[in-house]
């Protein structure tokens, strides 16, 4: 009796109850159903896993990526790229042999990022954690509202250029697409959580590889196409004729928070691994996911960012689908738009579940007995079957959407918000942790060979997340001191 009480509390609440006569549940007849753990059996796959993380890596950042291989030039540029691109898997092998503790195939489960730093670390870290890893979320929402916002109205002034020339002035306000954006996100918000997401980020993966596609193939079709002559240089932009000295060093540092924003997913590493199927090994599968993942999204940047520059040259727009690098063919133009409203729509998602369920799970625990919070009211959806609302998640997933789009109707700017959120989170997340567990895990000696070149890896991506940030907040400021609404003509 004791087992089964310390089980029933160790199940999570869920939108979906499953009910059975407690003699079927005795003889096995749901035991077969749950995981080790007792929560429902888990179903995921390097399939769904590699759709999670293609979903989350290539956003909006792929279109940033010309831009910052055209500040960075040739030589930087993918060398940058690559770098980013091994220090990501590098850092997220280690994080999926964290999930569980002690022992990564047969110990403990742990639920999210907090839940992992506070196995293997414990202490303040599991609060600076925390702070990071939901902090970063809130603004990777945030980011996506400002893009996917842009991308809608790509399209509507994509038309009007057709229409009436590409010297028309075709300005249109963000806010009414920013919150139409929003209306969809409250309603999507209502999934109950990360397990229910996997049909949405294989849409969600499929509209990335579209854009993607196009934008690289627009972009092959301009450089051989020939026409105006662009400038490209080893170097990136020059110093005195594409942009001032402090400028350069500015924009060199967007550039680079550009590119660890375009590999950020440590952030929900956790909560991706959580669905994966016990056998093969969890830990074995996220690996894989996350060698498919990063190998995809690698290619796809090389080909958007290189091509991109080679097409653009220094004068790379910064969002090479949605700043009219190209305006022709117009229907293929809005089509890629489309794909990226529909894609952000769903990493949106991917984004906030694990945001949701901390704060819902914090509130479940910190007040039990409030039937607000813990009350699931049964409606039945015709050819759907039944759907449990609960009060406080309707109310605080909304508030949340809103709060999330007035900021981002606040601080529209597109690079360097995204410059901002990569440079925040890349070193904490994606690299001092999963360093710091390893050592942790492995008893690693102070000053041994090991223990120093990953302490030495820390160190220089905390020293490129620092010169990142600076970079973006000097952005920022120029554009706040600048930017005036667009009103619609």
């Amino acid at each position: 009796m004791e087992r089964e009480e310390m089980e029933r509390e160790t199940m999570p609440k869920s939108s979906f109850r499953v009910e059975q006569d407690p003699e079927a549940f005795r003889s096995g007849g749901v035991r077969k159903n749950l995981d080790d753990d007792g929560r429902a059996k888990r179903t995921g796959t390097v399939v769904t896993a590699s759709s999670h993380i293609i979903t989350a890596v290539i956003g909006s950042g792929v279109l940033s990526l010309a831009w910052a291989i055209a500040q960075l030039g040739w030589v930087a540029g993918p060398a940058v790229l690559m770098a980013f691109s091994f220090i990501t898997y590098f850092t997220s092998t280690l994080l999926a042999d964290s999930y569980r503790s002690p022992d990564p195939v047969t110990g403990k489960r742990n639920y999210t990022y907090m839940d992992v730093v506070r196995a293997h670390l414990g202490g303040r870290k599991v609060q600076l954690c925390g702070l990071a890893q939901y902090g970063n979320l809130v603004g990777v929402t945030i980011g996506y509202t400002i893009t996917a916002s842009i991308s809608m109205v790509a399209v509507k002034r994509s038309n009007c250029f057709h229409r009436n020339g590409h010297h028309a002035k075709c300005l249109t306000s963000n806010y009414p697409f920013m919150t139409i954006f929003a209306c969809i996100q409250i309603v999507l918000s209502q999934i109950p959580n990360f397990h229910k997401l996997s049909w949405l980020s294989i849409v969600a993966a499929v509209m990335s590889f579209a854009y993607s596609s196009i934008g690289v193939g627009l972009s092959i079709a301009k450089v051989t196409g020939g026409g105006d002559h662009v400038r490209t240089t080893l170097t990136g932009t020059t110093v005195g004729v594409d942009v001032s000295g402090s400028d350069k060093v500015w924009r060199v540092f967007q550039a680079v928070g550009n590119i660890a924003f375009a590999y950020a997913y440590s952030t929900i590493l956790v909560e991706i691994q959580d669905t994966l199927k016990s056998i093969p090994p969890e830990n074995e599968v996220m690996k894989r996911a996350s060698l498919v993942g990063i190998m995809t999204t690698t290619l796809f940047y090389v080909l958007c960012g290189c091509i991109g520059y080679a097409a653009f040259g220094n004068a790379a727009p910064g969002n090479f689908l949605t700043g009219f690098g190209f305006y022709e063919p117009f229907w293929l133009i809005d089509f890629a738009n489309v794909c990226i409203a529909v894609h952000l729509i769903g990493a949106y998602q991917v984004f906030c579940q694990p945001l949701f369920g901390f704060v819902e799970n914090w509130c479940s625990k910190r007040w039990p007995n409030n039937t607000v919070i813990t009350r699931e009211i049964p409606v039945d959806i015709p050819g759907s079957g039944v759907y449990h609302i609960n009060l406080f998640r309707l109310v605080w997933r909304t508030a949340y959407v809103i709060v999330t789009t007035v900021i981002a109707m606040i601080f529209p700017f597109f690079n360097d918000f995204l410059g901002l959120i990569g440079a925040a989170s890349f070193w904490p997340l994606t690299v001092y942790f999963p360093v710091e567990m390893y050592i942790a895990r492995s008893k690693m000696h102070k000053f041994s060979f090991t223990w120093t070149w990953l302490k030495i890896l820390s160190w220089a991506c905390l020293v490129v997340s620092l010169v990142a940030a600076a970079g973006s907040v000097q952005g920022l400021i120029q554009d706040l001191k600048t930017y005036k609404p667009f009103k619609t003509q």
